[in-house]
């Protein structure tokens, strides 16, 4: 029979935290249909109407109907995540420091980390006339007046000007703080401080900084901008389950984050790939 030898390592009870992005686009997405949202792989279909054709009006003469006709899109609750990790008592007695709820944190951390990205990635299927294709920006005018450009953008495919909001890379956001239209207070519009990324207001967006921004090719980033209205997520399971092992002197943790996303209106969304090398 095999004995091991009792380890005599201590851990410490200052527990190392990783370095976090910021989780932005999901946050920035509706949540309209979530109620309906019953079980993993559930299906909501959201139907839009025509708008009726406006005719000129004769007096004394017949009005004529015309059918409304719909067109309908599709939100599928398809992704399926999960982690779970064990510790072993004796490993337990050992760490000075409460490693279980770190383990717990950094988990659910990369659980959102994973449904950040996938909404990041919704920018492929924008329409093709909100597409202002790749820039090389190395100034901070250019870096600002490429938002009004993605702004005017929207404003051409009727989108309304309320809750508008823009997700840049770091880099990008360097840019802007060298252009006092952004770090000024009283022309930003805002003094609030960063939360879930928000780093401000200008040229009618939002601005928000993360570093799950879309790289496609080399250095490339892709910055997103919209509405409330663009893009749609859902969630029905985001749950954490502590239990003893059957087989072992062990504690085991898991959790579960089942979701699923759509742009629902793709003019709604504006993109410009930001190319930083000149």
């Amino acid at each position: 029979m095999a004995i091991t030898r009792f380890r005599p390592e201590i851990w410490s009870a200052l527990l190392l935290s990783s370095l976090k992005k910021s989780h932005v686009y999901a946050a920035l997405c509706n949540r309209n249909y979530e109620g309906e949202i019953r079980a993993a792989g559930d299906t909501v279909r959201i139907t839009s109407i025509s708008r009726p054709t406006i005719n000129d009006y004769e007096r004394n003469t017949d009005i004529s109907y015309e059918e409304l006709t719909d067109a309908q899109r599709t939100l599928v609750v398809d992704q399926e995540k999960y982690w779970a990790f064990t510790l072993d008592d004796v490993d337990a007695a050992q760490a000075r420091g409460d490693v279980v709820p770190e383990a717990m944190q950094e988990s659910a951390y990369g659980l959102r980390d994973t449904a950040d990205q996938y909404v990041a990635g919704f920018y492929t299927s924008v329409v093709a006339a909100n597409d202002l294709g790749t820039r090389v920006i190395t100034a901070a005018a250019d870096a600002y007046e490429t938002l009004v450009d993605l702004g005017v953008t929207l404003d051409e495919a009727d989108v309304p000007a309320e809750g508008r909001w823009v997700v840049v890379s770091p880099t990008y956001h360097g840019l802007l703080q060298k252009d006092d239209r952004f770090t000024d207070a009283s022309k930003s519009g805002t003094t609030e401080t960063l939360r879930n990324g928000f780093v401000g207001d200008a040229a009618g967006f939002r601005i928000h900084k993360s570093n799950n921004t879309p790289n496609p090719t080399a250095d490339h980033r892709v910055i997103t901008a919209g509405s409330p209205m663009a893009m749609t997520f859902a969630e029905q399971i985001l749950k954490t389950e502590a239990l003893r092992s059957e087989v072992r002197f062990a504690d085991r943790v898991r959790g579960m984050h089942v979701y699923g996303g759509k742009l629902i209106r793709p003019e709604a969304l504006a993109i410009v790939t930001f190319d930083p090398t000149a």
